[in-house]
């Protein structure tokens, strides 16, 4: 595929007609989700064009309260076909690791390893994908605005953003149209900021 052909193809349709272009490619297809700020948004689109893609969660185990709320609501609000991965380590470990992770650029990247990339790459061995559906958009961070609509993992997996190019404004419409919630309190604990990625982007 001519990734630089089809971005420039898709920049101007609409999230559902990204979706619908993309999903005649493979069945084997994931959508992930952090439950995050605007989570609602991509997973009501997939709710309405693909009931049964299987929703890749990988739950750190740290999440605040709210976002577990969030989550619970969405699941059942949206019927989601959800797969969740949680790390292998126990609580007070993970605890113990993210507490030294805050000093230590090493122990950062341990921490990473174990809360979401290694329930990420167990996800992607069962599941198989080619096709991984995602709501990164343009501005986030460094890494995310040098992607686009379209690109490929390490593993050679098709990305697709449908929402790449909205701003938080058009995601604030889609959420009050649709009468979905806004997890304003979400923080990712392997994240030190907004700026900084998750991991499991850089797969």
């Amino acid at each position: 595929m001519n990734l630089e052909k089809s971005n420039k193809e898709l920049k101007n349709r609409t999230p559902e007609e990204i979706i619908a272009w993309a999903i005649k490619l493979n069945n084997k297809r994931i959508v992930t989700t952090s439950f995050g700020i605007y989570s609602a948004v991509l997973l009501n689109t997939f709710s309405k064009m693909d009931k049964e893609i299987n929703v890749i969660w990988c739950d750190t185990s740290l999440n605040t309260i709210k976002t577990y709320e969030h989550a619970r609501l969405l699941i059942k609000k949206l019927n989601l076909n959800m797969n969740v991965y949680s790390p292998h380590s126990t609580e007070k470990q993970i605890q113990e690791l993210k507490e030294k992770s805050i000093i230590d650029d090493e122990k950062h990247k341990e921490f990473s390893e174990v809360v979401k990339l290694e329930p990420f790459r167990r996800a992607l061995e069962i599941h198989q994908p080619k096709l991984w559906f995602t709501n990164i958009r343009v501005r986030q961070t460094a890494y995310r605005s040098s992607k686009d609509i379209l690109s490929y993992s390490k593993e050679g997996i098709l990305k697709v953003s449908p929402f790449y190019y909205w701003s938080d404004i058009e995601l604030d419409a889609y959420l009050s149209k649709n009468n979905l919630p806004k997890n304003e309190s979400y923080f990712d604990p392997v994240k030190s900021s907004q700026n900084r990625e998750c991991g499991i982007h850089l797969q």
